[in-house]
């Protein structure tokens, strides 16, 4: 079966199809997808402003009730997709599972914040003039999502999109096709007109660059490469389009002497291994003071060689493949990066043969390493950790803010003090405490400041900020 791209209401072919092959097993052919060109995501486009004016003058309770049945179906259908998403981007099962539920709480809760949008009216200074502030949707949208979150990340941006009144071109990565495919048809079964909700997969030098060129697209949410990130906030700056990126991190985990070791093991295992290290918000640098120094390492490198990688399916592992061929090249060409530099590889980092073909990869752990080496600059994007002695306290927050990134920071601490202090201090948008930098919730703000994030946060009450524009109306009474 071909799965085609949604464009007006319709199911279209694509100019040619690609396999999805599933990294725990590359004999596995997951699904076959049509590939879109510029011209479908053009006509995707004219479909939606097309369909803009009807749907953004509809009753926000029939918004509500059509995004309430997506995220009905989505939690019914909860194992089924689970599966489906652990197939073919690698996740293990138990993790796939929870983002698909994730994906499915999101629409319940814009489900809600549909009917609860509202303005402001107050008194002009000028006598017998009213003022109402008034919140209405930009119009067409796009949306551009990364492959290590193939549903949850959807969810969140076409969610609020369709629930404040916007229209939807939703290009998904097309290393996961299959996920956003079976958002696309929940979403075509549940009662969005034609045109109101278009997907179209494809190659970003085709579908990216039509969407991000279009004059009728008002705004662009985009999650992915910082390269990329730059690239489309360059373009959107010169033709006055919204703009909304989230473009990844080199997250700090603070360890102090004081710190609950078993707690902070568990903290750094989860933050930077599980889902294989390839989440924006890992802990890919664990920042650790002297006094407790050698016996985290020690109980991390016993926990790193206890765990289980392998097939996603596979109910025995805690770590999937790496998603692809190309992320594994990159992931093994960082450690022997980091060899070079001098730090020491104290477990980990070699391929894993497994009873299926796949991309294996052992994490990796360094020690003796120092902030300004390239492994702990630069996003790997995999299962690779750096730990860093520091001193003290404050050592370690002058660490953890020398970076370019800053979306999420973590301190696993028992003093009070050291962890209000380190709320303030961080640089990050997200400061965890005694737990993983990775694992947030639906219903609040995420995003970053420095190179990780640009434009209005997302997710919870605050993606009114990107899916609105504020408008003021004067009234002479």
């Amino acid at each position: 079966m071909e799965h085609r791209n949604y464009v007006g209401g319709e199911w279209v072919a694509g100019a040619d199809t690609a396999p999805n092959i599933n990294p725990s097993d590359t004999a596995d052919v997951v699904g076959v997808h049509a590939r879109a060109t510029a011209q479908h995501t053009n006509a995707a486009i004219a479909a939606a402003a097309a369909a803009f004016p009807a749907w953004s003058r509809s009753s926000p309770e029939l918004r509500g009730d059509i995004l309430d049945r997506v995220g009905t179906e989505i939690l019914a259908r909860k194992d089924e997709l689970g599966e489906l998403l652990a197939r073919e981007e690698g996740k293990v099962l138990a993790e796939a599972t929870g983002e698909v539920v994730r994906a499915g709480r999101v629409f319940k809760f814009f489900a809600g914040e549909a009917v609860r949008l509202s303005g402001e009216r107050g008194a002009s200074v000028r006598p017998g003039v009213d003022v109402e502030i008034l919140r209405e949707p930009e119009g067409v949208v796009g949306l551009i999502t990364p492959w290590n979150f193939p549903i949850a990340i959807p969810a969140w941006k076409i969610a609020p999109a369709l629930a404040y009144g916007n229209t939807v071109v939703f290009k998904p990565a097309e290393l996961v096709p299959g996920s956003a495919w079976a958002l696309a048809e929940i979403l075509s079964r549940a009662g969005v007109p034609a045109g109101v909700f278009n997907m179209v997969s494809g190659p970003g030098s085709q579908v990216g660059q039509a969407i991000v060129a279009s004059p009728m697209v008002r705004a662009i949410s985009f999650t992915g490469s910082v390269a990329t990130g730059r690239q489309i906030g360059t373009a959107c700056l010169a033709s006055g389009k919204k703009v909304q990126l989230e473009m990844g991190g080199k997250n700090p985990l603070v360890v102090l002497d004081d710190a609950d070791l078993e707690i902070a093991v568990n903290a750094a295992i989860n933050g930077a291994f599980f889902s294989t290290g390839q989440r924006c918000t890992a802990s890919s640098r664990l920042i650790v003071e002297d006094g407790i120094h050698d016996a985290f390492v020690a109980a991390m490198v016993q926990r790193m060689k206890a765990l289980r990688v392998g097939h996603a399916l596979d109910a025995e592992s805690d770590i999937g493949p790496v998603a692809s061929a190309a992320q594994l090249a990159q992931n093994l060409d960082y450690v022997q990066v980091g060899v070079a530099e001098g730090a020491r590889l104290a477990t980990g980092g070699e391929v894993l043969n497994r009873p299926h073909a796949g991309h294996y990869m052992a994490p990796a752990l360094f020690v003796e390493t120092d902030n300004a080496m390239r492994i702990n600059q630069e996003e790997i994007f995999g299962p690779v950790a750096g730990v860093i002695r520091v001193r003290d306290y404050e050592e370690a927050v002058a660490v953890a803010n020398d970076t370019e990134f800053g979306l999420s920071s973590g301190i696993v601490t028992r003093s009070l003090k050291h962890a209000a202090d380190f709320k303030r201090r961080s640089s990050a948008g997200m400061v965890m405490v005694n737990l993983p930098t990775a694992g947030v919730d639906y219903h609040v703000p995420f995003g970053g400041r420095k190179g990780s994030s640009y434009g209005p946060r997302e997710q919870g009450s605050y993606a009114r900020e990107f899916y609105t524009a504020v408008k003021t109306a004067y009234t002479l009474a």
